[in-house]
């Protein structure tokens, strides 16, 4: 053993017990009695059926929202299959457990029926990072390019774009517009934006300036050293993460690949740099194997791994209860403005139908 990795032997020899620890505590996010989340499902479930409404809960949200969506025929999953969803469903009103964009765009998908969401307040830091008015005054100074935007924004970007992509396509749709031979703006998220043209390698390609503040976080250093202490772990990432994340990952991809990846992958240990969240899925789906978060904080930090969304955080039993109860929360976005989005979101869904079929 060298002595480099003597001294990593030695400032991480609690490390193991702190993740186990930490991970333990991961689900409940929103510290509530079991007592009392058995009671909140219940009354959730009964004001579900009165109005006619469906859980729909992403994979970041907490551990007993995701259950509630299960037990409660709802959903469980990314962005756009949460939206997808709402389309086949017959109920008349559908509660999203997500983040606004989220909610807005089952809005666009789905402009007849009733969108709720816990809490109107639950943003994304990719969102906020593309103003529409900004954005729009990028693109007219490119009117030689593509407009491709990440689900991860507002109505309004959505329709100044030609296309609205989620994580799992945004590498193919880029790909087969870059084999076209076409200029191709992308946003918000610069380093899900700078891996998809290091794989395509397209060469005209303008990245907007916008980073999620979870995937951000996570350090190069400490994921090495995470390494050394599960050397025969592999390390799934999503690609919002930093590229020197990315480039020391065994695989890279959407949160419902990710999921893939730990159920079909042989290895028996994954560290996980994605939201926490996500977790509630995958020991569902592998309950046989060990999951370990990927580490955010550096040198002093008080967690080492602390990856979770204080928006998505808001959705709670209680919220979601609230909203039901009085109705409120409602997700409304103008008719027209509705069309324009709808525009490029069906040229993805057209655009991935083609791919199956194909």
């Amino acid at each position: 053993m060298t002595i480099l990795n003597k001294n990593l032997e030695s400032e991480f020899a609690a490390e193991r017990t702190f993740v186990k620890e930490f991970l333990d505590k991961v689900p409940a996010r929103n510290a509530i009695s079991k007592e009392k989340a058995e009671d909140l499902k219940a009354r959730i479930k009964a004001l579900l059926l009165e109005r006619n409404a469906v859980l729909v809960a992403h994979y970041y949200t907490d551990a007993l929202l995701q259950s509630l969506a299960e037990e409660s025929g709802g959903f469980v999953a990314d962005s756009l299959e949460m939206a997808r969803f709402g389309t086949q469903t017959s109920a008349e009103t559908i509660v999203v457990a997500g983040v606004k964009f989220m909610g807005e765009t089952a809005k666009i998908l789905n402009p007849e029926k009733t969108i709720l969401m816990p809490t109107l307040e639950a943003t994304c830091s990719l969102d906020l990072g593309c103003p529409a008015d900004s954005f729009s005054l990028f693109c007219d100074a490119h009117p030689d390019h593509e407009v491709v935007v990440y689900a991860n924004t507002s109505a309004e970007v959505k329709a100044r774009s030609d296309w609205v992509v989620t994580s799992a396509i945004a590498l193919d749709v880029v790909e087969h517009l870059t084999s076209q031979g076409k200029a191709v703006i992308w946003a918000p998220d610069k380093h899900l934006g700078n891996y998809i043209q290091k794989e395509t390698g397209a060469e005209n390609m303008l990245i907007w300036d916008g980073a999620c503040i979870v995937h951000e976080e996570f350090k190069t250093q400490a994921l090495e050293k995470m390494r050394h202490l599960y050397p025969q772990a592999a390390i799934l990432a999503h690609p919002e993460s930093p590229m020197a994340i990315l480039e020391i990952a065994d695989f890279v991809g959407s949160t419902t690949q990710i999921i893939k990846a730990a159920c079909e992958r042989p290895e028996s240990t994954f560290i996980v740099a994605t939201d926490a969240g996500i977790f509630y899925k995958m020991k569902q789906m592998a309950p046989e194997k060990e999951f370990i978060l990927a580490p955010t904080a550096g040198e002093g930090a008080t967690c080492r791994s602390c990856a979770q969304c204080p928006w998505m955080g808001m959705n709670t039993l209680e919220t979601l209860h609230n909203s039901l109860l009085n109705n409120s929360n409602e997700i409304l976005v103008d008719r027209m403005l509705c069309e324009k989005a709808m525009l490029p979101l069906q040229r993805m869904l057209d655009f991935r139908q083609s791919q199956i079929a194909g």
